[in-house]
């Protein structure tokens, strides 16, 4: 495994892992936790970036876990990272997965298609059609 091929990737719960049900938790997005599982297999670091916090994170966390997946991260851009408010909250990731995205959330079965693919390089992608052409339609 080159780890110059993984990605860091931030992945998004409510509207993106599971239907946007907040604050209760919607049912799985179709291919969510396949796509997430096979990521984790082909060796890239999965992070929970999400805006639930406390009992409502809790809930998340575990539904991710009950369903086969532990992320690296859970809104930190790395496991020991404590919460310090003098500094951004903006982690370091490769990739956002998220539904809020320009153009919206392409489906898992894309999202897996493109990172699969060994050509596959975020900042070429922005190069070739435009910042957000990654998850555009």
């Amino acid at each position: 495994m080159n780890f110059n091929d993984k990605h860091i990737i931030a992945v998004d719960f409510d509207g993106t892992i599971v239907d946007d049900n907040y604050p209760k938790i919607g049912k799985p997005k179709i291919f969510a936790f396949e796509t997430l599982k096979r990521l984790q297999k082909d060796g890239h670091r999965l992070i929970l970036w999400t805006y639930r916090s406390g009992d409502r994170l809790e809930e998340a966390v575990n539904f991710c876990k009950d369903n086969g997946i532990v992320f690296y991260a859970v809104n930190n851009s790395f496991p020991e990272e404590q919460f310090d408010e003098t500094k951004s909250r903006k982690i370091h990731a490769d990739i956002f997965i998220d539904d809020r995205n320009i153009g919206g959330f392409i489906g898992w079965g894309e999202v897996y298609q493109k990172l699969s693919d060994p050509n596959f390089s975020p900042l070429e992608q922005e190069k070739k059609k435009g910042f957000f052409s990654f998850f555009r339609r």
